[in-house]
């Protein structure tokens, strides 16, 4: 099925057309509709036009002679998942960009916030809304601000600039920048309609991104810089991996402060948990290595993985280090989620032992280990990203008008998480793909990799 999906995308580009005109019928279902904790039973959900017709009643609601039923009696149908820190290939390998592409789609994942953009991916953004290409919809940055790449603060200000008028959808932040550079880009977002995202250098500071309006703050960076009390020297220490190096002096009591000056700034947060557990976790390199999802990953890569594990592992010179922060990021989460700051889901993929799709169910899994419910979690990842890009119009529910983006699970995802680790099918932009097509094109992967 994958390969014969991949076949025609090549060949015949009107597909996603004829496509897109299939009408389908979700009988008996039950919604998890995101925008409110809760589920409406034994509904009738209608795609037309690769979007939600119609939904009401099964008792009720007519289905369209030409519908295509699909059988979904006592299950659950939720919206499609976000990956909101998530990276796609370049163009040199085809095969590798849509085997990721379909890892994503494989898992429920419907949307990606791209965190290392590139000229290309503008193509395939526009390629994957016209499905042309199988992907979740894409939203990317250009290349990144980054230390070394930026030359001065007018250099930053002409890089966001050009971004804006190529079209890219944000302008991604890396660590090294100095802050005037920070501030003159920031302000050249604000003169384009940009918005900054990610990393939070040590020269600005938490503080100072919140107030200058850094719309999202990713891997929660700058947090554990922000727990020392200001009135400890830190010229002497160096934040380290995940703000480890300043750890021995962290002051907890600031986690609630932290939260709510996130919250009151209307700023956005991406955890990615599962990658700082995954780095410096107790759990050896090797071990992780083996777990079936790496089948779907070159084995050249994996072997990077553990490598770069063990490197890092290696510099850590505080045995229960890694457990303490793990803590207290976890802390923060909750405080997060508690004090009304906005959360969103994204792991970092593909990143040490994180394969794309299957690392956001690894996510979900730690956001709830932070004390999050499951509700809590998954609208990190449907609704959430929906109004993070002021799209609530276009996807992230289950409502007549959005995007057919869903879902379709065993379980109630609300009292059984993991059942949307496996879906029973995906829909995508009312692209159909039950679990024969999904595990067709898992397995055309994993073969690819031996």
């Amino acid at each position: 099925m994958y390969r014969y999906l991949i076949i025609l995308t090549l060949i015949f580009s009107c597909l996603s057309t004829v496509q897109a005109q299939q009408t389908y019928a979700f009988i008996n279902t039950h919604i998890v509709p995101m925008h409110y904790e809760g589920i409406v039973e034994n509904q009738t959900v209608i795609v037309t036009d690769g979007k939600i017709s119609a939904l009401g009643d099964s008792k009720e609601l007519p289905i369209p002679s030409n519908a295509t039923v699909i059988e979904s009696e006592d299950f659950y149908l939720m919206p499609g998942l976000a990956e909101m820190h998530g990276h796609i290939p370049g163009p040199d390998n085809q095969q590798y960009l849509e085997d990721i592409l379909f890892l994503y789609v494989a898992n429920g994942v419907t949307t990606v916030r791209g965190m290392l953009g590139q000229p290309a991916h503008l193509e395939l953004r526009e390629k994957i809304s016209t499905q042309e290409i199988l992907g979740p919809r894409l939203f990317t940055p250009g290349i990144s601000l980054r230390g070394g790449r930026v030359d001065s603060a007018e250099h930053a200000r002409q890089i966001v600039m050009d971004q804006a008028d190529a079209g890219y959808d944000f302008i991604k932040i890396h660590p090294g920048i100095t802050l005037p550079q920070y501030d003159a880009a920031m302000q050249a977002a604000v003169e384009s309609g940009m918005t900054l995202s990610g990393h939070v250098p040590e020269d600005v500071g938490l503080a100072h991104a919140l107030s200058k309006g850094q719309v999202a703050i990713d891997h929660m960076d700058g947090y554990a810089q922000y727990l020392v009390s200001p009135e400890i020297d830190i010229s002497d220490y160096s934040a380290g991996y995940y703000g480890m190096g300043f750890l021995e002096i962290i002051d907890t009591s600031r986690i609630l402060q932290a939260a709510r000056e996130t919250r009151n700034a209307n700023a956005w947060v991406v955890p990615t948990q599962i990658l700082f557990e995954q780095r410096i976790s107790e759990v050896p390199a090797q071990e992780l290595a083996k777990r079936e999802d790496m089948a779907y990953m070159p084995s050249s890569m994996v072997q990077r993985w553990v490598q770069a594990k063990e490197q890092i592992v290696s510099t850590i010179s505080t045995p229960d280090g890694p457990a303490r922060l793990l803590e207290i990021r976890q802390q923060l989460i909750k405080a997060l989620n508690d004090e009304g700051a906005r959360l969103l889901l994204g792991s970092d993929a593909p990143q040490v032992f994180n394969v794309p799709g299957f690392s956001i169910h690894h996510e979900i899994r730690s956001m709830m280990d932070a004390g999050l419910t499951a509700y809590e979690v998954l609208r990190t990842g449907t609704v959430a990203p929906a109004e993070f890009f002021e799209k609530e119009s276009e996807f992230g529910r289950i409502s007549v008008g959005l995007a057919a983006d869903l879902i379709l699970v065993e379980n109630n995802p609300l009292s059984d998480v993991t059942t949307v680790s496996r879906p029973l099918g995906v829909m995508i932009r009312g692209r159909w793909l039950d679990r024969a097509a999904l595990d067709e094109g898992l397995m055309e992967i994993a073969e690819r990799q031996r």
